[in-house]
């Protein structure tokens, strides 16, 4: 060493110096694949597997094309003397396995290909200068000796470094500026080029990020990019995953995970779910550690998994995905805020039908919500056009831009949207059941408030299956902090307080209360909702927006009503009439006491004095027939089509339903009891166990119907069509059965025939059954 030193000097020690550098540099490389997933206790080089990709053209994904493994297409285009000049450029969702394919792949180039390859990974959102020379951008983001220590780092002919530099999606967040992307793309599009012209910079770059990011830039991306898409995971990757697990958790709880997806009353939404990494693992760990379990599928609580699920996923994303300190250095936004905003996001596109929106109406909302963090930074933004907080803070989350529309975005999955905004309407069912403190007779928001509220969140389209599927469980499950406890029903006054103001409003709603305004100060509610969505293009009128909205509270009332009647400290204190209960005078005093002089109440029905409903003056008996008459405003049949699986355990006594289109509709257990549904349409409905007795069924279509149970006792059954229909220990005591068809029916020796009128008449009795 000492007659090397004397030979070479200071240059020998610079190098050696260099070089102790860049092993060091490389040995925390290697510890990447060791750093352990989340707070588990083993790595992830335990649990990756090399995902697919797809080439990209134009910004749009050829789906067509045959995937290609990550790793395989990466080292081929490296190893390519005709790709020199070409960026490796990857694309890819949140939690779609970018940073870790770096960490693990920059592992692997070290250990294979060096020194062919030297890998340098670089986060981008720690990237504190940039520069407009890409040489001097790498060497900040690097600050090592074996850069700072030698200027010509990139010149020298016997190094060529691979670049891996990760989110570029992060420069978004991290800058603010709208064109950041675009400029640092231009700027590693010609690095690359320079590369491939000079023999003594053969360097390669590849470069990851959200494809949320090139929204607005597509057309004027570099050519010189290979530009691919991470895709799902297909069911052979998944395999190799699962491999892994096993060897983690045990082949037993590997073996019953697989089978809890493949379960056939697994929700598809869970299984496609499980085609990305991260979610894949969330839903192996939640059912690791009992909160997803076959059983609980197998009981019918599927929307209750799904809850629990995306609750964890966005729990993840608020909290884990990112340092706390860096999530709110670059969003501004605290996590309780972030939810916030992506509730609102969520509401905001369920609302326009399009599955996006845009961001200039979310922002109104949080604003006129009174979102003061929101309105801050907002606020703030307006004087800096190179900044908007808003779009960093969803930028975060599992959103990306929408094609062809202006500064708007868009859910990856349309689940995530349509979950949101079922905990966006939780939420608000939560603040309209808050006592005053002070006044525990008067709620925090009032009556007044509450009307517009109810049409700002519902007078646009129907809550579709998903959301209501989803917002039941979610009251169940309680506030959002619980993120994963176990059911902790709703106090049971809070399920009436919230129950009669959804009553309140939905009676008045019926006499159109809203809609025919008697006062010229009073905003016409429906009027006020179609302006607000026609801003941003959402062409939606009054009469719509009014029918939506007391279409989307009876649907409400009826699944409360469903869920009350199944428990046994809320059937008796919540019970749902549509048409009024026509047995009780003082029941709803204080749901009316508003419209005691209103003029509306003349257009209540007045009963015959005889009748089991005289007692009480507000009881319509045709009200629920009129709303669907009304709901036919939307199309034919819009009714039938939405609420034939919503009404099990309805209280229809004494309703007028005549002609009414029932078709395939769920009424088990729902009392019809003295109900007129004389010539309607009861095709291949669910009857089973309902109350008939004392109803007006003449010349009703009850074809294939599902009567097993049912109590038909003094009902008219007078020319109805019977053919097929499900009659097994159904009660015929006195019903009349005057010339009914009775072919083809299912029966038992436990269906009660005594006493039943006009049996003589019958049409298609056969000889078994005649005796």
């Amino acid at each position: 060493m000492p007659k090397l030193a004397a030979l070479y000097g200071q240059k020998w020690q610079e190098e050696l110096e260099r070089d102790t550098s860049l092993d060091s540099y490389l040995e925390e490389i290697a510890k990447r694949p060791e750093e352990t997933v989340f707070d588990e206790d083993f790595k992830f080089k335990n649990i990756y597997v090399p995902l697919n990709i797809q080439p990209v053209k134009n910004g749009k994904v050829e789906e067509e094309a045959t995937p290609k493994n990550i790793e395989d297409w990466a080292i081929e285009l490296l190893l390519d003397e005709n790709k020199k000049k070409e960026v490796l450029f990857i694309q890819g969702r949140p939690g779609g396995g970018k940073s870790v394919f770096c960490r693990l792949f920059a592992d692997k180039v070290w250990r294979k290909f060096y020194p062919i390859y030297t890998p340098i990974l670089i986060k981008l959102k720690d990237i504190e200068n940039f520069s407009n020379d890409f040489d001097q951008t790498l060497a900040s983001a690097i600050r090592r000796d074996f850069v700072t220590s030698d200027r010509g780092w990139l010149t020298d002919r016997n190094t060529r470094f691979l670049f891996l530099l990760d989110g570029f999606d992060e420069l978004v967040l991290t800058r603010g500026k709208g064109n950041i992307v675009q400029l640092f793309l231009d700027q590693v599009a010609k690095f690359q080029r320079d590369c491939g012209d000079n023999p003594e910079r053969q360097h390669r770059v590849l470069i990851t990020g959200r494809p949320f990011a090139l929204y607005g830039i597509e057309r004027f991306m570099p050519t010189n990019l290979e530009w691919v898409n991470i895709a799902l995971m297909d069911d052979d990757i998944q395999a190799q995953w699962r491999s892994k697990w096993s060897k983690l958790v045990g082949e037993t709880e590997a073996q019953a995970f697989q089978v809890f997806l493949t379960d056939e009353n697994c929700p598809e939404e869970v299984k496609e779910l499980a085609r990305e990494p991260l979610l894949l693992y969330l839903l192996a760990a939640m059912h690791r550690d009992k909160y997803l379990d076959v059983e609980t599928l197998r009981s019918g609580d599927g929307d209750l998994v799904k809850v629990k699920i995306y609750r964890a996923v966005i729990n993840w994303v608020l909290t884990k995905q990112r340092d706390p300190n860096l999530s709110l250095q670059i969003t501004g936004f605290e996590p309780e805020d972030l939810r916030c905003i992506l509730m609102e996001t969520g509401l905001c596109i369920t609302q326009t039908g399009t599955e996006q929106a845009l961001i200039s109406m979310i922002e109104k909302r949080l604003i006129d919500k009174g979102h003061e963090a929101a309105k801050r930074l907002i606020d703030e933004s307006k004087n800096n056009q190179d900044t908007n907080p808003l779009k960093n803070a969803l930028a975060a989350f599992y959103l990306k831009a929408s094609t062809g529309t202006d500064n708007s975005v868009e859910f990856f999955h349309k689940s995530f949207g349509e979950f949101l905004m079922a905990e966006r309407l939780a939420e608000s069912f939560w603040q309209w059941t808050e006592k005053n403190s002070k006044h525990q007779a008067n709620y925090n928001v009032t009556d007044i408030n509450l009307d517009w509220k109810i049409y700002d969140l519902l007078g646009y389209e129907l809550l579709t299956p998903e959301i209501l599927g989803y917002l039941m469980p979610l009251l169940k499950l309680g506030e959002p902090d619980d993120y994963l406890e176990k059911e902790c029903n709703y106090a049971n006054t809070e399920w009436v307080n919230l129950f009669e103001r959804l009553y309140s409003f939905y009676v008045r709603w019926s006499q159109g209360e809203f809609i025919e305004s008697f006062k010229a100060s009073e905003d016409i509610l429906p009027l006020k909702k179609a302006r607000q969505l026609q801003q941003y293009n959402i062409l939606l009128g009054q009469r719509q927006a009014d029918i939506y909205t007391g279409l989307n509270i009876l649907m409400l009332l009826l699944r409360i009503n469903t869920y009350a009647q199944n428990q046994e400290h809320l059937k008796e204190k919540i019970q749902f009439y549509p048409c009024g209960n026509p047995y009780h005078t003082e029941e709803y005093d204080m749901v009316f006491s508003r419209m005691r002089g209103n003029k509306i109440l003349e257009r209540l029905t007045v009963q015959d004095s005889n009748t089991p409903h005289s007692r009480d003056y507000r009881y319509n008996s045709t009200r629920l027939l009129e709303i669907i008459g009304y709901s036919e405003c939307l199309g034919a049949f819009t009714f039938c089509d939405n609420f034939r699986h919503s009404l099990s355990y309805a209280n229809l006594s004494c309703a007028f339903l005549f002609s009414a289109n029932l078709r395939n509709a769920d009424l088990r257990n729902a009392d019809l009891s003295y109900a007129d549904l004389s010539y309607a349409d009861l095709r291949e409905a669910n009857l089973k166990e309902a109350n008939f007795s004392g109803a007006d069924l003449s010349n009703t279509d009850l074809r294939e119907a599902d009567l097993s149970h049912a109590d038909l006792s003094n009902t008219d059954l007078s020319n109805t069509d019977l053919s097929y229909a499900d009659l097994r220990k159904t009660n015929l005591f006195y019903a009349d059965l005057y010339e009914a068809n009775l072919s083809q029916i299912k029966w038992d020796e436990e269906t009660t025939w005594v006493n039943a009128k006009n049996l003589e008449t019958v049409k298609g009795i056969t000889e078994e059954l005649k005796s």
